[in-house]
């Protein structure tokens, strides 16, 4: 803004010179009369005049831009940038208010349930929570096939108690409206964490005992073609829940990077609830009952292959039928077993195995293995014999687990540890997402999954093995043995998968307990023990 007056007298000229390439040249602007004067008013007051500069220039004038702007500048001053929210540091809270903070958080309610109530929410319900629960609450264990009573009528030793308050977090995917409360946030990305693992794990197990000769690499794209995210709002619509997971938009009208996150979150999360309350068989009964997934549909076949020709039997149980998710989900191994899972490790040590007993690798390298891997364990048998068959069966599973698919593999497709290391990739992540979420109870699930992985890296778990130089006992086939111990691209992959199959070993024989005793305490995983001073 400019202010001018008309009664001021005219300046005189001055001269105005311009720079040129060719030659300097003086610029002279004269005025009309410059030697008339004007008139001097005294004793009345001047009278300004206020010119826009903008009515001057045109709209799309650049020197009218270039003027607006340094006024803008000129009138605001300079922000500065907020710093992210993550690095903002808040006043931490004083002893009591933690201590009352951990004290009446239902996360350390249950000390019978360690695993359940480490994924509780971490404050207790609010009114807008129950809200939700009295509405559609009902809605979601009808289709699901459980009572509509409340759960809060079961006993405090049965886990089924917690089912409505994991059930009601199972829904709350990352784009709802309760996700802003972080006990609802969190809880739900705890319990898609686990459901994650357990879902591949269960089928995993039943696909191995389904198709006792097929190798891992079919189970696999079975598995995707079931679980997969693309298949997944297909199972959602089939059991009418997907008007809770978008109470406001139609699923089908959606696009897919709309629709496929918040289905694959809540499935996964409804999975970790029912695990936690109800047991994998449990997990069975949602899969194939209410959401109808078939094994044998088009949709989960594997692509053709050329398949080995497998000439060895297989275990009796298998070889009269074909395996249903019923027979996999209601079956309990004898009192005198000699296994935690007996049909488990039938299905993944081929009973041809006896035939390598007393062999060089039997008496020199199997007792090097089990000294180091601290087998066998002291179990407490009715009967002797029971003790000597167990103890005899697991050389042999050890045996297949250090059986390189290069050496059997193209004459008997099952002479190798890669069904072993199949079940025991799935054990040992779903033994490491028990651990963490017990460990750190204030953790989300993005967190967790980010530690998790970075844990079990492949290169990690062959590491682990190596410590312990148990890599040096696998057996190769005589044209690639030197290869694989002289490089290591080909050296660690092998490593990783006998460490696995260890692990899948180890859960057939003796159960979880076992993989937890090998994962934390003998190849110490979490890297968390004193090392050894050399």
């Amino acid at each position: 803004m400019e202010l001018s007056s008309c009664f001021a007298n005219p300046p005189a000229p001055k001269p105005f010179s311009f720079s040129s390439s060719v030659s300097p040249f003086p610029l002279r602007i004269r005025l009309k009369n410059p030697r008339k004067k004007l008139p001097t008013w005294r004793g009345r007051s001047v009278v300004a005049v206020a010119v826009d500069p903008k009515q001057d220039l045109p709209r799309n004038s650049p020197q009218r831009l270039l003027k607006e702007l340094a006024e803008r500048k000129r009138a605001t001053s300079p922000k500065k940038k907020a710093p992210p929210k993550r690095f903002i540091l808040k006043p931490p809270l004083d002893d009591r208010k933690l201590a009352d903070r951990f004290l009446n958080s239902p996360q350390l309610s249950l000390k019978s349930f360690p695993l359940l109530s480490s994924c509780l929410p971490s404050s207790k319900l609010n009114n807008a929570d129950r809200t939700w629960m009295d509405e559609y609450l009902l809605e979601a264990k009808q289709a699901l096939g459980y009572p509509l009573e409340p759960s809060d009528r079961f006993g405090d030793d049965n886990p089924a108690k917690q089912f409505d308050s994991l059930l009601y977090l199972a829904f709350q995917h990352p784009s709802c409206e309760r996700t802003n409360a972080r006990h609802v946030r969190s809880g739900h990305s705890r319990l898609s964490f686990l459901g994650q693992y357990v879902l591949e794990l269960a089928l995993a197990e039943y696909f191995l005992q389904r198709y006792p000769r097929e190798s891992p690499a079919p189970m696999r794209e079975r598995v995707f073609g079931l679980i997969g995210k693309r298949n997944l709002p297909k199972w959602i619509k089939a059991a009418s829940l997907q008007n809770l997971v978008f109470p406001y938009d139609d699923m089908n009208k959606l696009t897919r990077k709309d629709r496929e996150p918040p289905v694959k979150s809540v499935f996964w999360a409804l999975f970790g609830a029912i695990y936690l309350c109800f047991g994998m068989p449990e997990v069975y009964r949602v899969l194939f009952e209410v959401f109808g997934m078939d094994p044998d549909s088009e949709d989960c076949q594997p692509k053709l292959r050329r398949q080995l020709e497998d000439v060895d039997y297989v275990s009796v149980e298998f070889d009269t039928k074909t395996l249903s998710w019923q027979d996999v989900a209601v079956y309990k191994p004898p009192e005198d077993a000699l296994f935690a899972h007996p049909r488990l490790f039938r299905a993944c040590v081929p009973p041809g195995m006896h035939r390598f007993r007393g062999n060089i690798w039997d008496y020199d390298s199997r007792p090097k293995v089990m000294q180091t891997l601290g087998y066998p364990l002291n179990m407490t048998d009715r009967i002797p014999d029971i003790t000597a068959a167990r103890n005899i069966e697991l050389g042999l599973g050890l045996q297949l687990c250090f059986l390189h698919p290069s050496k059997y593999k193209f004459d008997h497709p099952r002479f190798c540890y890669e069904r072993l290391e199949y079940v025991g990739q799935k054990i040992q992540d779903l033994v490491m997402a028990e651990r963490l979420l017990m460990k750190h109870i204030d953790a989300p699930g993005k967190w967790l999954q980010e530690r998790h992985r970075r844990v079990l890296m492949n290169k990690f778990c062959g590491r682990y093995l190596r410590d312990k130089h148990l890599h040096h006992l696998i057996v190769y086939s005589e044209q690639v043995q030197d290869s694989y111990e002289h490089n290591r691209r080909l050296r660690n992959p092998a490593t990783t998968a006998v460490q696995q199959a260890i692990h899948g070993l180890s859960y057939a024989v003796y159960g979880k307990p076992d993989v937890r005793r090998l994962m934390f305490d003998v190849f110490d995983f979490e890297q968390i023990q004193p090392k050894a001073v050399v």
